[in-house]
């Protein structure tokens, strides 16, 4: 079968003929039907991040992944030939070490793929591959930081730096969780007005010398409650602080891999505000993501920017990494 191959020690992905995976004891095989393509599958390329549990210097990448059932290997039990499904984006070893699908072991970036049976989620019939194969780290990231991390309420008001393959959908869960208002923060004009037509209330620039006074009013000058940082910019964390209100959370979801830094702890203890760290999702955002689409809650039709052969995953990497056509996710199809 084909499969993108990244060769650590060169840091080179190649496309590779391999052999079909065999599904072993507690395993099911997947035939691929869509795997989407992430900045991080970028960093992983590039050197800017790099596998920690990978056994040897070569992996399939690909941790978005959406499917059907082709095989099951021994006590496997609940599952079809033909059964669409999507994958969990990683898994738990024996010792509890947190694996990363596409990272530490081979993902699915190919043709086919082999899953712990516990990783395996159903979808509903009328959600396409395209879209279900996100909802693992392109939506569940978002969706854990905005429920779990920053516990958003109804009628907090919110701000998001970085209207990309995370903040896009961020903006979207925002309003389905009921906060008011949403304020996408974005450089791009493009990204302002797709960040606008996801259902932000409100579309600023950072550079904007009013944009203090901009937030202020349009949070009845109260500041924000929730700051999201998707962008992974020491810049962003900085003005988020500057209009954070009282009990105001700064959820860091980007990585910058540098300091965070408070200007004056006087005002932070005063309006008593916090910074939160977050990182992924569990399985079970995953699968409260699945039941929003099948309950018609949740469309992710407009993130799907486009389709491209699995052949042309190369090609794939080099738009995601150059923001050729300000994508929100590129799909790979087998």
């Amino acid at each position: 079968m084909l499969a993108g191959r990244l060769h650590l020690t060169e840091r080179a992905l190649r496309m590779e003929s391999v052999p079909v995976p065999e599904p072993q004891a507690g395993q099911v095989r997947i035939r691929v039907e869509a795997a989407g393509v992430c900045l991080s599958d970028v960093h992983l390329i590039d050197g800017t991040l790099t596998p920690l549990y990978l056994p040897g210097d070569v992996v399939t990448l690909g941790h978005e992944v959406a499917g059907v059932v082709d095989a099951f290997g021994d006590d496997v039990e609940g599952w079809q030939p033909g059964q669409r499904v999507l994958l969990q984006a990683g898994e738990r070893d024996r010792r509890g070490t947190v694996l990363t699908r596409g990272v530490d072991y081979d993902g699915g970036w190919a043709e086919y793929v082999v899953a712990s049976a516990d990783t395996v989620v159903p979808i509903p019939d009328d959600l396409p591959f395209e879209q279900a194969c996100i909802i693992p780290d392109a939506v569940s990231t978002p969706w854990a930081a905005v429920t779990d991390t920053a516990r958003t309420r109804p009628g907090e008001a919110v701000g998001v730096w970085g209207v990309g393959g995370l903040g896009a959908h961020a903006v979207q869960l925002l309003r389905l969780v009921g906060a008011a208002p949403v304020i996408a923060v974005e450089p791009l004009a493009a990204a302002r007005d797709r960040a606008a037509a996801l259902g932000a209330d409100a579309v600023l620039d950072p550079a904007d010398t009013a944009f203090r006074d901009a937030v202020l009013e349009l949070t009845g000058g109260r500041g924000l409650d929730v700051a999201f940082d998707f962008a992974g910019v020491t810049a962003v964390r900085e003005q988020a602080l500057t209009v954070l209100g009282r009990r105001g959370r700064l959820v860091l979801a980007g990585i910058a891999n540098q300091p965070v830094t408070i200007a004056s702890d006087s005002p932070f203890n005063y309006f008593q505000q916090a910074v939160l760290g977050h990182y992924g999702s569990e399985a079970e955002h995953v699968e409260q993501l699945v039941s929003l689409a099948r309950q018609g809650r949740l469309d992710l039709s407009a993130s799907i920017s486009d389709v491209l052969p699995l052949a042309d995953a190369e090609e794939a990497v080099r738009r995601v990494h150059t923001k050729q056509g300000n994508p929100i996710r590129l799909i790979l199809r087998p």
